[in-house]
């Protein structure tokens, strides 16, 4: 027998289901069973199949996905498993949008099964024919599939289907054959493997079989037969040196690995065709559901686990974009780049499996260290090769290196995160349910011998991984890895309900942390590039602060600290916070994680401010801890405003501690960024001033006592100083005559003070402020007299002399409004310049005071102005009514009209006329015909000035003659000035 079949198990009354241990992953270390899983296999087993689908109306979906899973025998699991990806509910991936699982191909082949659709049923040894009549339908006619699946030691290893799907999982009517086989096994005709039939024939029988089947299938088998028949009678031909002969229905040898069916083709065209889409058309989401399924092969050991694997790697290897993005030395996408570490998880699956032989592993440590070979393999930290190394690193990481240098949390491998997960779900019971104590609230678990349960061996191992000190990695990937498995560790850590064994185990594992030295993060000494532990001590924090507040609060002061932002803090007396100046400070190594570290270390501070409200002794630790170890103003304004935020909650009296923290919090950040620039800086001053409202008078006393260190003059007046003197703030505070006199004084001084320092953006809001005492008013104005000369624009003194007019004080303003005449000077060709209101305005007051004023202004006015419609705009406002008229208008015929013949108006009618002369002039250089009319009219505007004066018509009849003479050669312009004027 041994000499015509492989040596292999005879058939039996299953197809697949038993215990035959595949090469693959254990599911303790690979795929952890979550407590829905386990649920739903409760729910299945304690109802019958038939019932499954009658009584969970109310169960949520994904629920209802896995008891319908679990409530199928083993056997048909599995050929659930490999007839669909998407049946493995929210462990493979699925989604509501695309969960009809109606057209599956397991369920399908379920309703041909059921459907009668199944016939010519044989199976021969281990190979195993049938028909599959999918019915016709209105689009589509009758189809009869021939279906032919060979399995071996209870697994699928082969299948053949005449309707010509190809695709990684079995078709429909692969799977009602194989169902037929496992549900009707009394119905299927058995027959030993044809080696045997054929063993039992002799030689006459044994000639007539074959000519029988040369015969009924000439046309396809003759070449082969004859090519066999030839090969058979020669005597040194390959097929005479092996003795026996193949036979496909008598399953493997027992020594051959044993797998289920895979089409390895197809796997790598499917994969091929993902990539190729670059993450479009949900590509990625179908690679996770390859995944998916590669954890779930590994989860039954089965050994195609491993081959999928290979096959989905090599395809990663040799996608063309790897190469495109070293050669120009760019970063893979983040999407792209986590599907790259589901593929490292897996090999790590894979490479520590118990249960594999070592040769095997040797074959995969081979291809491994091939792969890694390849030039375009990505780097763990996501850098590429050519990038350079980082040697500084009117230098640096030999001399402080961390002794971790390869932390365990964000490792590659994951190694903490996979031994919390393994235990964790240990000790909620086992795939199997042997030795659980698991009720549905999840809170039973199973004990060790010694009495310990895996949760708090799961949990102590988190804590240890997550407190230990290493060294941030290179690389911005390797960093991004390193803050989120940190983050994914702490959550499902959340999920763990803390009974008093684990605040045991948190007790214990904190102190330890405090003592243990340079192998903690939150040991004494912190080496400068150590990850920080800001996340993980909030965390600690929360946990321990009902249970044990000290140590809680030294945990997280202890974490506070982020020495990557110390190296270059200045000297000085350090205790006093204001000295803590804002600065670039030296961040080699590149910490691309930085502003996210920061924003963790403001919510820790944030969490013990929140913890400490009402403990004055508490919050001043807090309080020095941040002012010593937070660098960054935005950070420190955030928490001030919370700090700001608890302190006044309305269901409480404000906490006048609390609210002093914020203060004094924001007192830092005026500092911090008084002499930088930062776009907030104004919402800051705002926010201060109101936080110092709420504090009290003597707060907002102080700050304008001080505000030369915590304010620009221009802040000073113009926000701090009407804050505090509006309306609005008395009412707040409650204040009464002496307190707000007191008050306004602090207000007057800062004014002046800021005056004296900064007068072109003081001086209108200290006159402003100090407008209702007549000393402060006095000296504010000579402030600006004094400054008027050197020390301020036109802009700024015509903006104070038109609040002087308006204030009742028109000789002031005419002063200041002369002042800024002599600063100002506009050419002849800004007829849209914005001060010519200023000036028109400056005229017109002092017209309106009186004819000394304006004989006085006019001087002025010429020399500062060239712009000759501007002069003619001003002398002939100034024609129109008697100096002096505006201020005596009660008096009638008071004055007469001046003459343009005398002072000061002839000065001001020659240089306007002066004024149209050059300013001719210059429009003529560079005149263009498309001008020309626009030229005319400017002319016209000029006489009308000319003809002001008593000889004004020969000057311009003068005028223009020399223009016709001196611009002849523009002989277009000329004639229409001929046509116009003469």
């Amino acid at each position: 027998k041994a000499t015509f079949s492989r040596q292999g198990q005879r058939a039996g009354g299953t197809l697949c289901g038993g215990s035959g241990a595949a090469q693959g992953g254990s599911s303790k270390t690979l795929s952890p069973e979550s407590l829905l899983d386990i649920s739903a296999r409760k729910v299945a087993e304690k109802w019958p199949f038939q019932r499954v689908e009658e009584r969970f109306e109310r169960i949520p979906e994904p629920v209802q996905r896995r008891i319908v899973y679990w409530s199928f025998p083993r056997s048909e699991r599995e050929i659930c498993m490999y007839s669909s990806f998407n049946t493995g509910g929210e462990d493979s991936g699925t989604s509501g949008e695309n969960s009809d699982e109606t057209r599956l191909p397991f369920r399908r082949g379920i309703a041909l099964l059921e459907s009668g659709c199944v016939d010519n049923v044989l199976q021969v040894g281990f190979h195993l024919s049938g028909t599959v009549t999918e019915p016709a339908t209105a689009s589509e006619p009758e189809l009869v599939c021939s279906v032919s699946v060979s399995f071996d030691r209870c697994k699928i290893t082969a299948v053949t289907c005449g309707c010509g799907n190809k695709d990684i999982f079995y078709c429909a009517h692969v799977v009602a054959l194989a169902l037929y086989r496992v549900r009707k096994p009394e119905q299927v005709k058995l027959h030993l493997p044809i080696s045997e039939t054929l063993f039992q024939m002799n030689r006459d029988q044994l000639q007539k079989f074959v000519q029988y089947l040369i015969t009924v299938h000439h046309t396809e088998v003759l070449p082969t037969a004859q090519k066999l028949a030839d090969e058979i009678l020669s005597t040194n031909s390959e097929i005479n040196q092996v003795h026996g002969a193949p036979d496909p229905t008598a399953g493997a040898s027992v020594d051959d690995e044993n797998c289920w069916h895979l089409d390895e083709e197809q796997v790598q065209e499917q994969v091929k065709l993902f990539l190729s889409q670059g993450g479009y058309h949900g590509s990625g989401k179908q690679l996770n559901l390859l995944f998916s399924k590669v954890r779930e092969m590994l989860k039954m050991r089965d050994s195609n686990g491993a081959r999928m694997l290979t096959l989905i790697t090599e395809q990663f290897m040799g996608d063309p974009r790897l190469a495109l993005w070293r050669q120009q030395g760019t970063t893979m996408t983040d999407k792209y780049r986590q599907l790259w570490d589901e593929l490292g998880a897996l090999w790590m699956c894979i490479v520590l499996n118990p249960h594999c032989k070592s040769e095997q592993k040797c074959v995969w440590l081979r291809q491994l260290r091939r792969w890694n070979g390849v030039d375009v393999c990505p780097w763990e930290d996501g850098n590429h090769g050519n990038e350079l190394p980082n040697l500084t690193h009117l230098l640096h990481k030999g001399m402080t290196s961390v002794t971790n240098m390869e932390g365990w949390v964000g490792h590659p491998l994951d190694p903490i995160g996979t031994l919390f997960s393994t235990l964790l779900d240990t000790g909620r019971g086992d795939e199997e349910g042997r030795n659980a104590f698991l009720d549905f609230s999840g809170k039973s678990q199973r004990l060790l011998d010694d009495g310990q349960s895996f949760v708090a061996l799961a949990v102590e191992t988190a804590l240890i991984g997550l407190g230990q000190q290493r060294v941030m990695p290179d690389g911005l990937y390797a960093q991004e890895k390193v803050c989120r498995n940190e983050e994914q560790l702490l959550a499902k850590l959340q999920e763990v309900e803390l009974d008093d064994a684990l605040v045991k185990i948190f007790r214990k594992q904190a102190i330890f942390l405090l003592e243990a030295g340079p192998y903690s993060g939150l040991g004494e000494l912190l080496y400068r590039e150590s990850v920080p532990m800001h996340t993980f001590a909030k965390y600690l924090f929360t946990s321990l602060l009902p249970h044990d507040t000290e140590l809680a609060y030294k945990i997280a002061l202890r974490a506070m600290r982020l020495p990557v932002l110390e190296s270059m803090a200045p000297s000085g007396d350090l205790s006093r916070p204001h000295h803590i100046v804002s600065m670039v400070p030296n961040r080699y190594p590149r910490w691309f994680t930085l502003s996210h570290i920061e924003s963790q270390q403001c919510e820790l501070a944030s969490t013990m401010l929140t913890a400490a409200k009402g403990d004055g002794r508490k919050l001043e630790t807090v309080l020095e801890s941040i002012q010593k170890n937070i660098h960054s103003s935005s950070h420190i304004f955030k928490l001030a405003q919370d700090a700001f935020k608890i302190a006044t909650l309305m269901d409480s009296l404000p906490d006048i501690t609390l609210l002093k923290v914020s203060l004094e919090l924001g007192l830092q950040v005026m500092r911090m960024t008084l002499s930088t620039l930062n776009w907030r800086r104004r919402e800051m001053v705002r926010w201060l001033v109101t936080c110092a409202t709420e504090v009290g008078v003597y707060a907002l006393d102080s700050i304008m006592q001080s505000w030369f260190t915590l304010f620009t003059p221009t802040e000073a007046t113009s926000i701090v100083a009407t804050t505090v003197m509006s309306n609005t703030t008395i009412v707040r505070l409650h204040l009464d005559c002496h307190q707000q006199e007191n008050l306004a004084s602090s207000a007057r001084t800062l004014a002046l003070q800021c005056t004296m320092k900064d007068p072109q953006n003081c001086a209108l809001s200290a006159l402003t402020l100090c407008e209702k005492d007549h000393i402060a008013f006095e000296t504010a104005y000579q402030i600006v007299l004094d400054a008027a000369v050197t020390g301020m624009s036109y802009t700024q003194l015509f903006t104070i002399a038109r609040y002087m007019e308006h204030r009742g004080y028109p000789m002031r303003a005419y002063k200041l409004a002369t002042l800024a005449m002599a600063h100002l000077n506009l050419s002849y060709n800004q007829d849209t310049h914005p001060a010519i209101n200023d000036v028109l305005w400056a005229c017109a007051l002092s017209h309106s005071l009186g004819k000394n004023e304006l004989t006085a202004v006019i001087p002025l006015v010429v020399k500062s102005v060239k712009c000759a419609t501007v002069l003619s705009d001003i002398l002939r406002r100034c024609t129109l009514t008697t100096p002096g008229m505006v201020a005596l208008h009660s008096r009638r015929n008071s004055g007469k009209l001046m003459s343009l013949d005398k002072a000061p108006l002839r000065q001001l009618l020659d240089a306007t006329i002066g004024a149209y002369i050059n300013t001719t002039h210059s429009r003529l250089t560079h005149i263009s015909p498309r001008h020309y009319s626009e030229f005319i009219e400017f002319l016209s505007k000029a006489r009308e000035t000319f003809l002001m004066a008593q000889d004004g018509h020969i000057q311009f009849t003068q005028f223009i003659d020399n223009l016709k003479q001196i611009y002849k050669g523009k002989k277009k312009l000329m004639m229409l000035v001929r046509e116009r004027f003469g």
